[in-house]
């Protein structure tokens, strides 16, 4: 039985960057590449008639950029999943393309098998985001949490959650792998992703990307790990 392809959209303004992505990713198997967009309008064109799994997508583009188009795209069609893919770690952009339901955001100096692992892991529920820009946002929604979000939130939604999953979040919050979360609570690897599944389960969010998110707006990620 032969494996569904990955149907991949691309949307960047330079012609180059679609046109090199487009090759270098239809090389892989298990991708195709099904449309190519230079801005973020014509993008929405493309998947009006034939919705890929996953979009690739620059930050900065004309007429609709990468947030604006992020928005409209999980809005219409929550089931297709976006990575941004771009040259620019703006802490604003970083935080509003997540918010907006963007599944990863990647630099474009990643190497090739870290974007077709990126495009695969995405494609399966899962989240990705460069290293690099993992601290920029905790620190950016630690910013807003202290801000504008009341600590005590975290105690009356955390309450659903055992010690573990809490404690689970919490870590995600910072930025943790599972395999670094369960060095950190001393438990074993598959013990942590059912705990993370459960907590997303219980929150009613999408995946670790969203509970990072949570855990840093609620002010979870500020507390301490439970023993």
């Amino acid at each position: 039985m032969t494996q569904q392809k990955l149907r991949i959209m691309i949307a960047d303004d330079q012609e180059l960057i679609r046109e090199s992505l487009s090759i270098i990713l239809s090389q892989n198997a298990d991708m195709e590449v099904t449309g190519l967009a230079e801005n973020g309008a014509e993008l929405l064109s493309l998947i009006k008639k034939a919705p890929p799994d996953i979009v690739l997508m620059d930050i900065r583009m004309p007429e609709l950029d990468g947030v604006a188009a992020t928005h409209a795209i999980k809005e219409q069609w929550p089931q297709v999943r976006i990575i941004i893919l771009t040259t620019f770690d703006d802490d604003e952009y970083v935080f509003n393309a997540l918010k907006y339901g963007a599944s990863g955001y990647l630099l474009k100096g990643v190497s090739v098998a870290e974007l077709s692992n990126a495009i695969r892991t995405v494609a399966h529920g899962g989240a990705m985001i460069n290293p690099g820009i993992v601290t920029k946002v905790v620190h950016f929604f630690n910013q807003m949490a202290q801000s504008s979000v009341q600590q005590d939130d975290a105690a009356i939604d955390a309450g659903s959650l055992s010690r573990t999953e809490r404690n689970i979040a919490l870590l995600v919050g910072h930025g943790l792998s599972n395999k670094e979360i369960a060095a950190r609570l001393s438990l074993s690897e598959v013990t942590v992703r059912n705990g993370l599944s459960s907590a997303l389960s219980k929150l009613g969010l999408r995946d670790r990307t969203q509970l990072a998110i949570w855990a840093v707006q609620t002010g979870l990620a500020n507390a301490e790990v439970l023993p």
